[in-house]
């Protein structure tokens, strides 16, 4: 499974991170929605390339899930709590989850900051990097 996230978003790096702190199987794999592997990813699953990224996107059973459902979808999979905090999630339909998602996603460099550029992973995590 891979994730495709903003690589200059403070709040995406800090979801990133604390995917790989709870993430104990090392089931997924990164790369940020700006760099070559990132563009490559969102063309072969038929996805807009945006200028200003606007979500998550997370790569599994050959689907695209995008938003709430790629957030969800991820901490669905870290198992345990973060599971059941994802099926409580669930129970709000999609278009009050993604109107939540998206604006969010409108204020998070005002509200979280922003790099100049995107975070680079530790060499014990580089593996981890697409």
């Amino acid at each position: 499974m891979v994730i495709l996230f903003d690589g200059v978003c403070n709040l995406c790096n800090g979801f990133v991170q604390f995917i790989i702190r709870h993430d104990a199987a090392g089931q997924f794999r990164f790369a940020a929605l700006q760099s070559a592997a990132g563009q490559e990813l969102l063309r072969a699953h038929q996805l807009p390339a945006p200028s200003e990224p606007d979500s998550v996107v997370l790569l599994a059973d050959g689907q695209a899930y995008t938003h709430s459902a790629a957030a969800l979808g991820i901490v669905a999979r870290l198992g345990g709590r973060w599971a059941a905090l994802a099926r409580v999630g669930r129970w709000f339909p999609r278009p009050l989850r993604d109107a939540v998602y998206r604006l969010i996603a409108r204020y998070r460099y005002r509200w979280f900051g922003r790099q100049e550029a995107c975070w680079l992973p530790t060499p014990e995590l580089q593996s981890r990097f697409l």
